[in-house]
Formats: C-alpha cells, sequence, structure tokens
C-alpha cells in the first residue's frame, strides 16, 4: 500500500536561495522541453518528440550548462520530462474524447512549485535515524535540510519530492507499506447526501454542518485583495517591500482557508470510518455542476443576450466550492482504505425525488429545498435525509451485485 507524508522543511538562508534556484532551473528546462516539443510539430513537418528523445538530451544539456542544469540530479530532471510527456499524454487523451483540449502551457517562476526525486538515494537521502533528535533530507545541490516531523514515517521510502508553498517548502514522501489491519466491525451502514446549507446528511437523519470557511474569511480576503490591487502591476523582481508583502498576506488567507477546508474534511472522514462498515455517497461530477451557464443570443436583438441565470449560477459554484466535497470524497476513499471499510459511490438522479417509502419519483416530492413530501403516499421527510437514505439503498444493491 502506497501512502504519502508531508512535513515542514527548515532551511537555512542559503538553503532557501539553493531551493529557488532549484525550481527556477527545473521549470526553464520544462519550459525549453515544451518548446521543442511545439517546433518540432509546427516547423518539422508535424513531428511528434517524445519523453525518450528528449531524456537522452539530458547528458548534453548538463555538459552545456553546468552551472544551472550540471548541479542538480539527473534523476530529477528526468522527473521534469516525464511531467511534460504526462502532460501532453493528457492533452492528446482530452482531444480523442472530444473534450477541451487544454493544450500544456509554459510555466511561470510561481506556477512551478515541485520538483520530484523518483527514488530515495538518487539524488535525494532521507535521514531519519532514531537516535539522532533531528531530521533532515540531503538534497544533491542544496545539502542536509532540517523536517519538522510530527509524525513517524511507516514503511520504506519510495520517492521524494519538494513543493513550495508561498514561503514554506514541504517534503513529500511516499512509502510502501503493509496492508493495515482493519478496524474492528461495527455492523452499521450509512449512506450520505452531500448538500450547501449542510455538508452532509447521514441516512440515519444526522447532519453535518457546512462549516463555509471561505464566506467566514471573505471579508479579510476582500481587504487583502484590494489593498494588493492598488500597486501596479510590475514583474516579480521590480515589485517594493510593501508590495510583496501585500501578495504574502493574500496567499497566506488562501493557504489558512485550504488548510482549514482539509482538516475539516479529514475529521468528518474520520468519523465516519470509525463508525460504519459500509458508506455510500453520490457519485458526484463536480466539475460539471460548477460550469458556467452558456449564454443565450436573442433571436430578435442581433448582438444582445437573454438572461440565462449567470449571477445566481455564480453564486452556487461558489458555495460548491467552498465545501470541498471533492477533497472530502478523496479523504473518505483514502482512510476507508487503510481501515478496511467498503465506500461505494453511485449515480446521484432523482436520489433527492424518490420517496424512499413507496418508491415514487417527481421533481413535486420536493416543494422546496429541506422538505420531502411524497405526493403518491403522503410520506414527509427532511429532502437531505430521504437522499442519503435512496442512496444508501443504492449502495447496498451494488455491493450485493459486485459480491455476488
Amino acid at each position: 500500500m502506497i501512502r504519502a507524508y508531508k512535513f515542514l522543511m527548515r532551511p537555512t538562508v542559503g538553503q532557501t536561495a539553493a531551493l529557488g534556484e532549484m525550481l527556477r532551473d527545473h521549470c526553464s528546462l520544462y519550459n525549453g522541453a515544451l518548446q521543442e516539443r511545439r517546433d518540432a510539430y509546427r516547423h518539422a513537418s508535424k513531428t511528434s518528440i517524445k519523453y525518450g528523445q528528449q531524456s537522452a538530451q539530458l547528458k548534453e544539456i548538463r555538459a552545456f550548462d553546468p552551472e544551472r542544469q550540471g548541479r542538480w540530479s539527473f534523476s530529477s530532471q528526468q522527473a521534469t520530462l516525464r511531467r511534460l510527456d504526462k502532460a501532453f499524454k493528457a492533452f492528446f487523451r482530452r482531444v480523442k474524447a472530444g473534450d477541451k483540449p487544454g493544450y500544456p502551457r509554459f510555466r511561470g517562476a510561481m506556477w512551478f512549485d515541485t520538483v520530484e526525486f523518483p527514488k530515495d538515494g538518487d539524488g535525494c537521502r532521507w535521514d531519519s535515524t532514531p537516535h539522532d533528535p533531528v531530521t533532515r533530507v540531503r538534497l544533491q545541490g542544496v545539502g542536509h535540510v532540517k523536517v519538522n516531523l510530527h509524525r513517524p514515517v511507516v514503511g520504506k521510502v519510495k520517492t521524494v519530492s519538494v513543493k513550495r508553498e508561498g514561503k514554506r517548502w514541504y517534503v513529500i514522501l511516499t512509502t510502501d507499506q503493509a496492508e493495515p489491519e482493519p478496524l474492528p466491525a461495527t455492523g452499521s451502514v450509512v449512506g450520505i447526501d452531500m448538500g450547501i446549507a449542510n455538508f452532509l446528511a447521514g441516512s440515519g437523519g444526522e447532519f453535518v454542518p457546512n462549516p463555509r470557511h471561505g464566506r467566514k474569511a471573505a471579508a479579510k480576503l476582500e481587504a487583502a485583495q484590494q489593498a494588493l490591487a492598488r500597486f501596479p502591476r510590475v514583474r516579480r523582481d521590480k515589485r517594493t517591500k510593501n508590495h510583496q508583502r501585500a501578495v504574502q498576506r493574500v496567499a497566506d488567507l488562501h493557504r489558512k482557508v485550504r488548510r482549514r477546508r482539509l482538516d475539516h474534511a479529514h475529521k468528518t472522514a474520520l468519523a465516519l470510518v470509525r463508525e460504519h462498515d459500509f458508506i455510500a455517497h453520490e457519485d458526484l461530477k463536480i466539475r460539471n455542476m460548477v460550469k458556467t451557464p452558456a449564454p443565450k443570443p436573442d433571436p430578435d436583438q442581433p448582438s444582445t443576450f437573454l438572461p440565462n441565470g449567470a449571477a445566481a449560477k455564480a453564486g452556487l459554484n461558489h458555495s460548491i466550492s467552498d465545501a470541498g466535497w471533492g477533497v472530502f470524497l478523496t479523504v473518505l476513499h483514502a482512510k476507508a482504505e487503510s481501515a478496511g471499510r467498503d465506500v461505494i459511490a453511485v449515480d446521484p438522479r432523482n436520489t433527492s425525488r424518490t420517496c424512499p417509502e413507496c418508491g415514487h419519483a417527481s421533481a413535486e416530492n420536493r416543494p422546496t429545498q429541506e422538505k420531502f413530501h411524497c405526493v403518491s403516499c403522503g410520506h414527509s421527510a427532511h429532502a437531505d435525509t430521504v437522499g442519503a437514505l435512496n442512496v444508501l439503498r443504492a449502495g447496498l444493491v451494488r455491493r450485493d451485485a459486485r459480491q455476488g
């Protein structure tokens, strides 16, 4: 089983500068490889360059520029080229599927924040000895960097990544662990219905309130963004100290909201995994749910458009993103796998419109956002609880079919 650990690094001033140079040089390698692919396709009779061809050129690149490219790990540079190759494979996959292609773009200095070392011991070394109170990670070209080890690392370290978040630096480890012992069985099953008014509703009638971390921080974030907007847009190396502090203030507020949202997801998922053996949830297509509605041209007046509810949809999209459903479901599946619990996603269509008593499905069964009243049998309940019950039943049917 592969598990990831994320630890805060404590680099010195010199190590911080070296880490920034490492990101800059890997970003330059990424952009150069991207430019080579673009030029080959445009000017060389639509020739496609693959990862193997670009990886074979690394020795020449390192010998030509030893100060910038030759000082870093060869395997980490190969990982950067694989990252570009992965972006192109995803681009061609979307083209074939008829989705929005999203051609790989050049990365700016602040949009390239991760360097991966594919193997512990090749350009990096995770050094965590029991008798040493200080844990360090050795990075080629940087040195031994102190790490804030807030929990023990279990298993053999496979890969090491360095990531920058604002002014902070993190090391991310992936380890190969043995299958953990499953939690004791509780005999309980639950279906959950994700929502906006409540973060989720359980099939047993319980509710988890929506913390709305983004909305709570909206006033401070708005003030910080207004303060930042007063500065003229200039290159990063031309910013004044006040400009840099304004940028950092906005980044700190966004990071605080993101960490609070992640903390809430971990605690909520852990409670569900500890209490229930089986969890069913809606298979939500969140990316489709937050799409902007298409404009409606007015057939009678050219160059004008009819109302399409874009303003109301924008508010709903913001609330969906603030709830963090995708983060929560990812954490839930990871914790359930470690605990030996079963999690199944079911089709969300009509789950809040179908009566759990008689099975009648109609939009009229849900007169308001919270109220459910079946027009066929008269059953009344909270709409989210009804949705959770239907999700649970559909999940049990899928589980039984899979086991059978």
